[in-house]
């Protein structure tokens, strides 16, 4: 399943999408150079959406992701919480496939549960 196109997110960037279509973003993705980092769009938590505004992931310095609704931050890289109330749990990772000509796809249509 496409998600969008690699030169559609810029370095240093974070951005949300709904691949499945249910009115809310399920995946979040950050660009680091060459190198995307794709989660769950949930806190671990309570399961909360993390962004405070549309694509809003990522902290004031770019260095973290952050839940807006409890303020944990997590490691770019690993998901791994390092503040907040889930300390030492991590997001959900979301395996990509990024194809030749740019396109950025979810590895697995299945690998998020679509909300009931």
């Amino acid at each position: 399943m496409k998600l969008c196109h690699i030169d559609h997110l810029p370095d240093g960037a974070s951005r949300g999408f709904d691949p499945h279509q249910v009115g809310q973003d399920t995946v979040l993705v950050v660009r680091q150079g060459a190198r995307l980092f794709a989660y769950r769009d949930a806190c671990p938590h309570h399961d909360t959406p993390m962004a405070w505004r549309k694509d809003a992931y990522l902290d004031g310095t770019g260095q973290h992701i952050v839940c807006a609704a409890h303020g944990a931050q997590f490691e770019i890289t690993t998901g791994l919480c390092t503040l907040g109330p889930c300390l030492g749990e991590s997001l959900t990772p979301v395996p990509l496939l990024i194809h030749h000509n740019g396109e950025v796809h979810l590895a697995s249509n299945n690998i998020l549960e679509t909300p009931t």
